[in-house]
């Protein structure tokens, strides 16, 4: 079971007068939702890019499987442990549906006959349909875009997903789609996906909450 736990992990920016994220430890675990919300400023979205490997903590430790991030190859532990979603969605606009998710198969090895029947397998599980997967990413409604990123992020076979105000620039209906399918992830399918959110929507249909504020993680 994959698993990422934070160990008293403390990131200062420098010349920062306090801590982005203060002395935080949390284990987050295959087969469940997290939202994380707070405030702007509160240390969300550092602690999302430490989560990520994009940064290291100033002191304490975030581990993969018992092995710490700082001892492991970040740029393979990003591509083929964990991957993430988008408020912006950020689909490449030059390639079709079906190349933006094939791509991260593609960079893992895998070749474009093979990623092919995967990719369209990935894109029929989240709605998408086989006129839809010929398009661009700007032919599509936000909705459709995000189901197309969260396609994208199962690509790699990674079981951690992160995500970054992933229903930010969707409507309600598009919302509770989203919320339906990375709960559906986690719990039938034993993601574990870690969202940070201002959508308290988001926040009650996960397992667990935990708010930010000054740095510091609390459950709520």
């Amino acid at each position: 079971m994959s698993t990422l736990a934070l160990k008293n992990v403390t990131y200062t920016y420098k010349n920062a007068q306090r801590s982005a994220v203060s002395d935080v430890s949390c284990i987050f675990e295959e087969g469940n939702v997290y939202a994380i919300v707070g405030p702007s400023g509160s240390g969300k979205s550092t602690l999302l890019s430490l989560l990520a490997g994009l940064d290291l903590p100033t002191e304490g430790e975030v581990a993969f499987d018992g092995n710490s991030l700082a001892q492991l190859n970040l740029d393979r532990y990003r591509r083929e442990s964990i991957s993430m979603i988008f408020q912006a969605f950020h689909l490449f606009p030059l390639m079709t549906v079906m190349e933006n998710v094939c791509f991260p198969m593609e960079l893992c090895g895998v070749t474009p006959k093979d990623a092919k029947p995967r990719a369209a397998a990935l894109l029929e599980g989240v709605g998408i349909t086989e006129d839809q997967m010929g398009r661009f990413p700007s032919k599509l409604s936000g909705g459709e875009r995000q189901r197309v990123a969260i396609a994208r992020s199962l690509a790699s076979n990674a079981k951690i997903i992160l995500g970054d105000e992933p229903t930010g620039n969707l409507d309600g209906a598009n919302t509770q789609n989203i919320i339906e399918i990375l709960c559906s992830l986690a719990h039938d399918k034993g993601y574990c996906v870690i969202i940070v959110t201002h959508d308290m929507e988001v926040a009650e249909a996960a397992d667990m909450a935990l708010k930010m504020r000054d740095g510091e993680l609390r459950e709520i």
